[in-house]
C-alpha cells in the first residue's frame, strides 16, 4: 500500500489540479512508467604486473598566448585536440615497462603558434613527479639560457621525444622512441611552431631520422616537414662538459639571429 504524500505536497497537488480544471482541462494522462536507467559503467579495471597503469592522469595546460590572433573557434579546436591527445598519451602502454614504472606521462606545455618548440630527450625524476618537461636541474639551466637569449618559458612550447621517464634516466631506446613518434608528430602538427630546437643527440637523431652525432649536427639548420630545426647540446651535458657552454651560446645566437630577435645587450 502506497504511503500518503506529506500535507504540503498534497496541498500543492490539489491547487495545481484546481488551476488545470479552471483552465478547462478535463483529462490528465497518467504518468508513463520511467524506463530503467542504464547501469553505471564499471570503473576501468586496474591491471597488475608489468602493464599496470598509473593512478595519476595529468591534464594538459596550454597557456593562452598568441591565441587571440587566431579565429577563436580554430584556437579552441586545436587546444581541445591537444587535450585529447594528452589523454591518449596518458593511457598509452605501448612500452609496458615504462608504463609500469612512471608516475605519470609528461606531455608538453606552451602556446599555440610559437616561434619556438624545444624538443628534449625524455622526462627525468623531477619531470615524472611534476608532469612538466624540463623542471629539474637541466630545466633550470635551460631557463637561464633562455633568459640570457631574451626568451621566456611562457612563449616556447616544450616537449620531449619520450613522454615517459626511462628508469634511471637512461637514454631512450630506438623502440621506445618509435612508440612515441606518433605523439611527437601530432603535437608538433597541432602546435605549429616556426622553428624547432633539438636539445641533445637523442632529440636530434630521432627528430631528423639520422645517425649523425650531435657534435656534427649542432649549430646548423635542418628540415622537419618544412620547419627549420636547429640542433645543440642538451643542457645536462653542460654539467659534465662545461666547455660546451660556449657552443650552446653560439647556437643560441645563431637561432636568435634567424628569428630576427637581438640578444639582450648584444645588439
Amino acid at each position: 500500500m502506497s504511503e500518503k504524500p506529506p500535507p504540503n505536497v498534497a496541498r500543492q497537488l490539489a491547487q495545481h489540479l484546481e488551476s488545470l480544471r479552471n483552465a478547462g482541462v478535463e483529462f490528465v494522462p497518467g504518468a508513463t512508467p520511467a524506463e530503467p536507467r542504464p547501469a553505471a559503467p564499471a570503473p576501468p579495471r586496474r591491471l597488475s604486473g608489468p602493464t599496470a597503469l598509473p593512478t595519476v592522469i595529468p591534464t594538459l595546460t596550454v597557456p593562452m598566448l598568441q591565441v587571440e590572433a587566431l579565429p577563436q573557434d580554430e584556437a579552441q579546436q586545436r587546444i581541445q585536440q591537444l587535450a585529447n591527445l594528452a589523454k591518449q598519451v596518458a593511457r598509452c602502454v605501448r612500452c609496458p615497462h615504462l608504463a609500469s614504472t612512471r608516475t605519470q606521462t609528461v606531455f608538453g606545455v606552451g602556446p599555440l603558434d610559437p616561434d619556438l618548440c624545444f624538443v628534449g630527450e625524455a622526462p627525468g625524476a623531477d619531470e615524472d613527479r611534476v608532469g612538466e618537461p624540463f623542471v629539474g636541474a637541466a630545466g633550470q639551466l635551460l631557463t637561464r639560457i633562455m633568459i640570457a637569449s631574451g626568451l621566456s618559458r611562457e612563449e616556447v612550447f616544450i616537449c620531449n621525444i619520450l613522454r615517459c621517464r626511462p628508469p634511471g634516466n637512461r637514454t631512450p631506446t630506438p623502440e621506445e622512441a618509435g612508440h612515441c613518434r606518433e605523439w611527437l608528430e601530432k603535437t608538433i602538427a597541432l602546435v605549429r611552431p616556426r622553428f624547432l630546437v633539438a636539445w641533445g643527440g637523442t632529440a636530434a637523431t630521432n627528430l631528423l631520422g639520422t645517425t649523425v652525432g650531435i657534435t656534427r649536427l649542432r649549430g646548423k639548420f635542418y628540415d622537419y616537414k618544412g620547419i627549420p630545426v636547429l640542433c645543440t647540446f642538451h643542457p645536462s651535458a653542460l654539467f659534465h662538459a662545461p666547455e660546451k657552454k660556449k657552443d650552446v651560446w653560439e647556437d643560441m645566437k645563431t637561432l636568435m639571429a634567424r628569428l630576427g630577435r637581438p640578444i639582450p645587450g648584444k645588439a
